[in-house]
């Protein structure tokens, strides 16, 4: 499930991807990301545009994009930078 509610991160499995319009490897990463969050409904995907939401992306500690940052009620359990593959992706969301 992909949100735009900010309110829903703090909720259940979360998936953040803090990227801007501007960088090729976040180009790369969203379909995929996308793809996730349109094909499990266990986790909601919420995109993050650190141009537009800077305040955000320094809450989280983002200092490099892609970063992708999974959440479980509210807190982080995982984190990645770059690209990541499909597999890497998937355990990415299953840390245990």
């Amino acid at each position: 499930m992909i949100t735009e509610d900010k309110a829903e991160l703090k909720s259940g499995k979360v998936l953040i991807d803090f990227y801007a319009d501007w960088c090729g490897p976040c180009k790369v990463s969203k379909p995929r990301i996308e793809n996730l969050g349109n094909t499990n409904e266990e986790v909601k995907v919420y995109f993050c545009n650190v141009d537009e939401d800077g305040e955000m992306a320094s809450a989280f500690g983002v200092r490099s994009i892609p970063t992708l940052v999974y959440l479980e009620e509210g807190e982080v359990k995982n984190r990645s930078v770059g690209v990541l593959s499909d597999q890497q992706l998937t355990d990415l969301i299953n840390p245990n």
